[in-house]
């Protein structure tokens, strides 16, 4: 494939943090990037928003996130190889891949991004490009939270004494509904879970146990229906944050741990719920849905 040097992308940016707003984004016309040493040039074929994204935008992580303006958001992409750099070895073009990017730099919300490719696991076929990208901060993080932070063996081969009774807040939601999945891969687990009223059936259909409208005085007060004291709480309304867990990560340790999740979605004992679609050029009120903060499982961004 020719080089894609000196053509354009659409991409969209923002100039300066302070609040969350979509109306902030500006769409723009810049170069394509050109991949480096040890880099690959991706062509996007979705993007999964975080609310991590849109907090960058407040000004919360400042000053290390994001690193310089204008900023391009976006995280967790997937796509096809269109280039590689010199001492690429694991990947070629036509490869289908899934991207994590890094909050400093960003990227995602463009045509084309450039990655390291120690960021990078493959995908199969059978994953689509909205699954395998929903997967990298909800996934990783509710992989993370049970496995890092909880200590919850999630090989379903082992042999459980004890019967974990875990907690999961806002389980409808992109680390939510993953967590819930997760949790009841490991045998003798029982999942308590909370989301609004809307949602009790689709979060029942991930496999908790029980659910909790959290707009009831039950719901509120986070009690069992059945007496339980939890062992474990996977609080997801306001989320472990990825700038938590990210430095404690080694790049193995993510690429493994992703890797892990695409089989798993690959052998279908991990669904994502795609909440919406929305094309590049209205990425901006994807960007509003996800400020609302009110998404049944992952919201997408298809240039």
């Amino acid at each position: 494939m020719a080089t894609l040097a000196g053509k354009l992308m659409h991409a969209l940016q923002y100039d300066n943090c302070g609040k969350a707003s979509a109306t902030a984004l500006k769409h723009v016309e810049i170069p394509i990037p050109v991949p480096k040493k040890n880099e690959v040039l991706v062509k996007v074929e979705a993007l999964a928003l975080n609310p991590v994204d849109w907090k960058i935008q407040t000004g919360m992580l400042r000053p290390i996130y994001p690193r310089k303006f204008p900023h391009i958001p976006g995280t967790d992409v997937a796509g096809e190889i269109v280039e590689v750099g010199h001492g690429v070895t694991k990947f070629k073009v036509g490869d289908k891949v899934v991207v994590t990017l890094n909050h400093a730099n960003g990227g995602g919300l463009a045509e084309f991004i450039v990655a390291s490719e120690n960021l990078i696991v493959t995908r199969p076929p059978q994953v689509s490009a909205a699954e395998a990208a929903s997967l990298p901060i909800s996934g990783l993080t509710a992989h993370q939270a049970l496995t890092q932070i909880a200590g919850i063996n999630l090989d379903p081969g082992t042999a459980e004494v004890a019967v974990a009774n875990i907690l999961v807040t806002a389980a409808s939601g992109g680390v939510g509904h993953y967590a819930v999945q997760l949790a009841k891969l490991r045998q003798n687990t029982h999942v308590t879970a909370t989301c609004g009223a809307r949602n009790i059936e689709f979060v029942k259909s991930l496999g908790a146990d029980e659910v909790l409208d959290y707009t009831t005085p039950e719901g509120s007060a986070l009690q069992s229906p059945s007496g339980r004291k939890y062992d474990v709480v996977i609080q997801c309304v306001t989320g472990i944050p990825w700038s938590t867990l990210e430095p404690n990560l080694s790049k193995n340790g993510k690429s493994e741990n992703l890797e892990y999740l695409v089989k798993l979605v690959n052998e279908g004992k991990l669904k994502t719920a795609i909440d919406s679609k929305y094309p590049l050029s209205k990425a901006e009120d994807a960007w509003a849905k996800c400020i609302d903060g009110h998404a049944t499982g992952k919201i997408i961004v298809e240039p």
